[in-house]
């Protein structure tokens, strides 16, 4: 008979079940309290692929122990008895009729291995998930002293991730995540990210020869629609050879239409006649804004589709690499900028792998891509 530590106030019994896996979980574990044999149908994985301490303390705990003979198993509770005396000093919560109930829940032991599998999946959202948030948190660390490398850093590391998770589930073609991605977030500096465009509108006005040498730089990078607008004004007018000064920019921003809200002419003259520092040094600072923006808004794209259970790993694959490919092309940018040349990333060519089908259809549409 199974002997029972005495009950506290972890004790699992007590524990109410929030999410579908948790019940997956008893079912893998009920089905190799029973049959210890089907570990080695089990694959895929570990003791930190469970959901809870007590559920990985045993998982360990089963893996570990030499299984017992078949026929004694059938007979009496001996191993039983030793998987609950192990797995009890990692979580202190366990009792045995815990594990009466997990045997009794389990549907049909000779299913572990689809259960692993459903397992499998929900430890690789819970990994995206963490790893999209490690990447938002340093975006807003304001004590990093290279932001921009440590941020690079995370957003290689989560996609590093996501090809392991890809890897383990070959993504299907054109199976999109069904959540719609967030709105970009206001910078964190907003008031200082403005007036230092303004700046870099004014010198750019200034010294319209200087234009050439940021290239790099694009509309997009800077924080609102006026201040794109006004920088696609500039690098028109600097590409056509035509004269730049205040007025021509002003002209060429009436001919865009970006005085159409109501915009004092005065205004934009006034910001545009008032230069300071160099094109270049404030260009770097708007792309490393913008950068940091992107990575943010990745980041928070890759939480709300790991975040919604609903998504397949299959469409969590998809997503995240979409989503990472904006970072990618705002690094190459920042590269060019900055000279930077960072170590070549190695990536994982997925592989081919069978499986029970998750439990979850795509029905994915294609999400609009918000623009800022």
């Amino acid at each position: 008979m199974l002997h029972s530590p005495e009950p506290d106030e972890d004790d699992l019994d007590a524990i109410a079940p929030s999410h579908p896996v948790f019940h997956v979980e008893q079912a893998l574990l009920g089905a190799l309290l029973l049959d210890p044999h089907r570990l080695d149908d089990v694959n895929g994985i570990a003791a930190d692929s469970f959901s809870t301490a007590a559920h990985a303390a045993l998982y360990a705990t089963i893996s570990t122990l030499p299984r017992p003979d078949p026929a004694e198993h059938a007979k009496n509770a001996k191993w039983l008895d030793r998987v609950l005396a192990t797995a009890v000093e990692e979580a202190r919560g366990l009792t045995a009729s815990y594990l009466h109930v997990l045997v009794q829940v389990c549907p049909w032991p000779r299913h572990a291995p689809a259960y692993a599998r459903i397992v499998e999946a929900e430890h690789a959202r819970r990994r995206l998930l963490r790893a999209a948030e490690r990447l938002v948190r340093n975006v807003h660390d304001a004590s990093l002293p290279h932001p921009v490398q440590t941020v690079l850093a995370e957003a290689d590391a989560l996609a590093a991730v996501v090809d392991d998770i890809a890897n383990r589930f070959p993504p299907r073609s054109g199976v999109l995540p069904r959540t719609p991605a967030p709105p970009p977030a206001a910078a964190p500096d907003y008031t200082e990210a403005v007036e230092e465009e303004q700046l870099l509108l004014a010198t750019a006005t200034a010294r319209p020869d200087d234009i050439d040498a940021v290239r790099w730089l694009i509309p997009d990078d800077l924080t609102l629609p006026l201040h794109a607008g006004l920088w696609q004004c500039l690098t028109t007018l600097a590409r056509r050879n035509e004269p730049v000064d205040p007025v021509t920019v002003l002209w060429e921003a009436q001919q865009r239409g970006l005085l159409d809200d109501g915009r004092e002419p005065g205004e934009v003259l006034r910001m545009l006649s008032e230069p300071a520092g160099s094109v270049g040094y404030l260009g770097e600072r708007t792309l490393q804004r913008s950068l940091l923006a992107t990575a943010d808004h990745t980041g928070r794209r890759i939480e709300a589709y790991a975040d919604d259970p609903a998504n397949t790993p299959f469409q969590l694959v998809v997503g995240a690499r979409r989503a990472l490919a904006d970072i990618a092309a705002v690094r190459t940018r920042w590269q060019h900028a900055t000279g930077a040349t960072p170590p070549q990333q190695r990536r994982v060519a997925p592989a081919t792998r069978a499986g029970p089908p998750t439990t979850t259809a795509a029905h994915a549409a294609r999400p609009t891509r918000a623009t800022r």
